[in-house]
C-alpha cells in the first residue's frame, strides 16, 4: 500500500460536568518523537508505535494550522475510555485499529478519562502521545459526580465503576460537530478496516447499531421486581419488535439522534429506578438494554466476536465462534495480558498478543502502580469544558 506522511496529531482535554457549559479548551502541546519507548510510572513502559499512514485514495484532511480538524466531516470518529487498569488493554486496541484501517490518518480518537484515576490523565495522555506520535485525539475528563449518584450503592460497591457510565455522556462530551461515532471496550482488537463499520447504515429512526443476539435469556439481566411490574416489563413487551440482547461494548451512535432524543436523560431515568428500587442485576448495561432492545439496526456478528475472556468464570477459555471475524472482545473477567503474562492463556489469547507494546522490565509481569502523584507541572494549557 502507498502511503504518505500527515503532520502530526492532536491532542486535546476536555472536562465534563453536567449541565454543560462550554468555557475553553483544555489542550496539550504536541511532544515530540521519543527514543522507542515512554515510561509512564514506576517501570511501566510501552515502545512506540509503527507509523501507519494514508493511502494516496484517502481522503485529504481539513488542517488548522498543522492540527487536525475534529469537525472534519471525513474523519471516522472512535471513542473508548482510558484508565490505567485497562491501559494495557487500550494501547492494544488503538493499535490494532490503526494496523489494519486504509486510511490509519483519517481515525480521530475520543479517549475518556476518570478525573481521579490512579495514573492521572495528564500522565495518561502522555503515554498516548508518545506511543502514537502522529495519532489525531482528544482526551475528555469524565467527572465522575455527574454520574455516581445515580449509581446504586450495592452496585456500586459490587463491581461498578463510574467510567463504565461515560458512553452514556457521549452526546455532551464529544463536540457538536461531531454527529456519529464508534465506541469501542477498551479490551477488543479490530482486525478488520474500521471504515466498514462506520459505514454501515442506522435505518429508520435508529440511534445505535450492534451485533444482536436474540437467543440470550433476558430474564437473568433484572430482578423478578422488574418483571412483575408491568408498568416496568412494558419496556420490553410492548417493543415495536422483539427485544434482543446486545453486547454495549461495540457500538455505532448517531449523536444528533442521540442528543435530538435525550438518550442520555432516558438511561437516567431508568438509573434513578435502579437506585430506588433493584430492578437488575448488572450496573450499566440493564438501562441500554431497557431504552433500546428492540429498536437497535443489526450488526454482522464479525463486529464483536465477544465472551473470549471466559464468561466471568475464572480460568476458563472460549474458543472463536463459527465465521468470519472482523473484531475479537475478551468481554469476561480474564484478560489476555494477565493471563499471558501468568503464563496460563488461551488460545485466543495469542491473538491478541501481536498488538500489545507492553514492555515489561521484568520480562513478562505487569503490575499495575499507584502514584498520585506522578504529575506534570503546566501541563495544561487554557480553560476546560464544565
Amino acid at each position: 500500500m502507498v502511503h504518505f506522511r500527515l503532520h502530526a496529531g492532536v491532542l486535546f482535554f476536555t472536562v465534563v460536568l453536567f449541565p454543560l457549559l462550554c468555557f475553553g479548551i483544555r489542550s496539550i502541546p504536541s511532544r515530540g518523537r521519543n527514543s522507542g519507548a515512554v515510561e509512564v510510572l514506576n517501570g511501566f513502559r510501552f515502545a512506540e508505535a509503527p507509523e501507519y499512514r494514508n493511502g494516496r485514495d484517502c481522503p485529504v484532511l481539513r488542517t488548522n494550522g498543522r492540527l487536525v480538524s475534529s469537525c472534519d466531516p471525513s474523519l471516522v470518529h472512535i471513542a473508548m475510555t482510558l484508565d490505567f487498569e485497562y491501559l494495557r488493554g487500550s494501547i492494544a486496541a488503538v493499535h490494532s485499529v490503526l494496523k489494519h484501517a486504509t486510511c490509519p490518518e483519517s481515525i480521530f480518537f475520543h479517549f475518556i478519562a476518570a478525573e481521579f484515576d490512579p495514573a492521572n490523565p495528564r500522565v495518561l495522555a502522555q503515554l498516548v502521545r508518545s506511543t502514537f506520535p502522529s495519532l489525531n485525539f482528544k482526551v475528555h475528563i469524565f467527572r465522575e459526580d455527574a454520574v455516581i449518584n445515580l449509581i446504586s450503592s450495592s452496585i456500586r460497591q459490587a463491581l461498578e465503576n463510574p467510567l463504565n457510565y461515560a458512553r452514556n455522556y457521549l452526546g455532551d462530551m464529544l463536540d457538536l460537530c461531531v454527529d456519529r461515532v464508534i465506541y469501542l471496550d477498551s479490551d477488543v482488537v479490530v482486525v478488520d478496516d474500521i471504515h466498514k463499520l462506520w459505514t454501515a447504515t442506522l435505518s429508520g429512526a435508529r440511534v445505535i447499531g450492534a451485533p444482536e443476539y436474540c437467543h440470550t435469556n433476558f430474564t437473568k439481566y433484572f430482578t423478578d421486581v422488574f418483571w412483575s411490574d408491568p408498568d416496568m416489563s412494558g419496556a420490553f413487551t410492548s417493543a415495536r419488535r422483539k427485544p434482543c440482547y446486545f453486547n454495549t461494548g461495540v457500538m455505532v451512535m448517531d449523536l444528533v439522534r442521540w442528543r435530538e432524543g435525550n438518550y442520555r436523560g432516558r438511561i437516567e431515568k431508568w438509573m434513578e429506578v435502579q437506585r430506588k428500587t433493584r430492578i437488575y442485576e448488572l450496573g450499566s448495561l440493564p438501562p441500554f438494554l431497557l431504552v433500546f432492545a428492540g429498536d437497535v439496526e443489526a450488526m454482522d456478528h464479525r463486529w464483536n466476536q465477544h465472551g473470549l475472556g471466559g464468561d466471568n468464570v475464572r480460568g476458563t477459555c472460549r474458543s472463536l465462534h463459527p465465521g468470519p471475524v472482523s473484531l475479537l472482545h475478551w468481554s469476561g473477567k480474564g484478560k489476555p495480558w494477565v493471563r499471558l503474562d501468568a503464563k496460563k492463556p488461551c488460545k485466543v489469547d495469542h491473538l491478541w498478543e501481536p498488538y500489545d507494546l507492553y514492555i515489561s522490565n521484568s520480562k513478562g509481569h505487569y503490575y499495575p502502580h499507584n502514584d498520585n502523584h506522578h504529575h506534570s507541572s503546566g501541563f495544561f494549557t487554557g480553560s476546560g469544558y464544565m
